[in-house]
């Protein structure tokens, strides 16, 4: 079947990855149910082994959109020098971040597409699943959209919870939300976007950062660069897949917590370890 790829996409949109095929494939799968369709994947890969190659050259004969492999040899934890290298691959002005295990919603593209603005980048929101329905959802759940479904969750044991309104909010109601939640409009690596050139103008991400908070500080230097934040947690939706996070260590935490610090404190813009080395 002969597919339409977009020729000069608007959008480019940054997966990250580490060797989770199954997870990898069903947010491939949400991004193939887009209502808005002119955009580009790029998968930042931190160097999985061939099962995530052989994933997307099988995915590539199949979705309408193409995909960018972007992989480094496996170093470790090495999230942020990967991001950067997939900024770099980016052909679009406007890039949307997200991860490997958060699949969108069918409106989320057009969701950011939409709401994108000079002098701002968007933080979205997502909503977490257990194991045993990450596990259970399936390719014609993602094109059904069930994973998105309150009453197909509940079915499936999610509780009641003022969370829900993440994934019942439309209009009015879910612009409401966006306005009045009290969680900060910080960058997120699992749904955020902003324009290329601003995070090329503070040198993308600090890759002296390990786990947790490697994108906060990111945001924070887009803030200290003058730009501001648009708060889409209700309305750019995602649900995030439950796994493991080895990869998190007090060591890692408390590193990062003082390179947040400087950056606060000293109003840094530009991190020298970023994508132009000094």
């Amino acid at each position: 079947m002969e597919k339409s790829i977009p020729v000069n996409p608007k959008i480019s949109i940054i997966i990250s990855t580490y060797n989770s095929e199954a997870w990898l494939q069903k947010v491939l799968w949400g991004y193939n149910c887009q209502i808005y369709k002119d955009f580009e994947v790029v998968v930042a890969d931190d160097g999985s082994g061939p099962k995530t190659k052989a994933l997307l050259d099988e995915m590539k004969k199949t979705v309408f959109y193409p995909i960018v492999h972007v992989w480094q040899e496996d170093e470790g934890f090495q999230k942020s020098r990967i991001l950067n290298k997939a900024v770099v691959a980016c052909t679009t002005d406007y890039i949307i971040m997200t991860d490997g295990d958060c699949i969108p919603r069918e409106d989320f593209v057009h969701v950011h597409y939409l709401n994108k603005k000079p002098g701002y980048f968007i933080s979205g929101g997502y909503y977490m699943l257990p194991m045993n329905i990450s596990k259970m959802i399936s390719e014609e759940d993602i094109k059904q959209q069930n994973c998105f479904n309150i009453n197909w969750l509940k079915e499936k044991g999610i509780p009641k919870t003022f969370k829900n309104n993440k994934l019942t909010a439309k209009g009015l109601v879910s612009r409401f939300l966006n306005a009045f939640t009290p969680t900060n409009a910080s960058w997120n690596g699992h749904n955020s976007s902003g324009w290329k050139k601003d995070i090329l103008n503070v040198n993308g991400f600090d890759e002296r950062m390990q786990y947790g908070g490697q994108d906060r500080e990111l945001g924070e230097r887009l803030f200290n660069f003058g730009i501001k934040s648009k708060q889409l947690r209700y309305s750019a939706v995602c649900v995030h897949l439950d796994h493991k996070r080895g990869y998190k260590t007090p060591e890692s935490l408390a590193k990062n917590a003082a390179i947040r610090k400087a950056t606060r404190t000293k109003k840094k813009v530009w991190t020298a370890y970023g994508i132009q080395k000094d």
